[in-house]
This record gives C-alpha cells, structure tokens and sequence, in this order.
C-alpha cells in the first residue's frame, strides 16, 4: 500500500518518514552524540574513545555498534585495532545543522 501523509506529490511515502524517525532516534542520545562530535575531527579506537569521554570500553562498544548498524560510522581495521569515523559528510552536517539551530 503506497500510504501518503499529505495529498500532494512531493511528500514522502510513510515509510520512508518512519525510517527518518528512527535515524532520528540514534541522534537522541547524548552518549552516541557525543561519540560522533569527537569522529568529526579524527578517527580514533574505542580506547581513545573511552579515555577522551572517559568511560568503559563496553559502553562505548555498544554505542559503536548502534551507529554502526545506523551507517552513521564506519570502521577500518589495522592489525588487530579497529579505527572509527563518521559515515561520510551528510553525518557531520547534520550534527553541525542540529547545533546551529539550538544556539540560534
């Protein structure tokens, strides 16, 4: 069923609004946020991660995987270290769009 939520043809099918939704959400915690504000500036290993915010390596871990299974981060191996950084730019931008708005 191709539900609409407005009439005209430029609006988005339902689905596709749930899914932003739930985008949305990952961006609604303030651990994952603040994860993503320290990948915008270097890649870093969940150790680095964990010592610059200054909590446990399974917490930090955990969040990885949510932004992981998101597409919000991405992961690159070497050795037996994993390095961490945003996704790609539309990430960066829409954390730099949300700080804009609440410091206007």
């Amino acid at each position: 069923m191709d539900e609409k939520i407005c009439p005209d043809k430029t609006c988005p099918d339902i689905e596709i609004l749930f899914d932003l939704a739930d985008l949305f959400k990952v961006f609604g915690d303030s651990t994952r946020l603040r994860i993503m504000v320290l990948l915008s500036d270097a890649e870093l290993s969940v150790t680095d991660i964990a010592e610059s915010l200054k909590m446990e390596q399974s917490t930090i871990s955990h969040q990885l995987r949510v932004l992981r299974q998101n597409k919000l981060v991405r992961v690159r191996r070497d050795g037996k270290q994993m390095y961490y950084t945003l996704d790609d730019d539309h990430v960066k931008k829409i954390i730099e769009m949300g700080m804009d708005h609440i410091l206007e």
